[in-house]
């Protein structure tokens, strides 16, 4: 079973900055794209990026020129890079690793908390 688990979330001011970290874990032979997605209350979950192996990246248009993801290939570990927080970046963030070939299978972490104050 593969398991990716998520850190990094917390409580920041608008304007600050956060980090988010994810490792999977278990029995990985490839691993493809991973990425990042958020679910705010009484919304539904959304795409915000998403790196290839080969390094391609993807950003959802409310996060560019603020968010930037990164990987380490060696450590099947994502980044989330977060600046210029905003109030409506408040959600639970998930990550996801996505493992063989295509089609893959998706695996995603538990989620962790970002709260962004006004």
């Amino acid at each position: 079973q593969v398991q990716p688990v998520e850190s990094g979330g917390g409580l920041v001011q608008a304007g600050g900055s956060l980090r988010l970290s994810c490792a999977a874990s278990g029995r990985i032979i490839t691993i493809g794209p991973m990425g990042w997605y958020r679910q705010a209350p009484g919304k539904q979950r959304e795409f915000v990026a998403r790196q290839t192996s080969g390094g391609s990246t993807n950003y959802a248009d409310s996060v560019k020129g603020r968010f930037t993801i990164s990987r380490d290939n060696a450590q099947n570990t994502i980044y989330l890079q977060m600046n210029s927080l905003k109030p409506e970046d408040t959600a639970v963030y998930y990550c996801t690793a996505d493992l063989g070939i295509p089609p893959f299978t998706r695996y995603w972490g538990q989620g962790t908390q970002v709260t962004v104050s006004s």
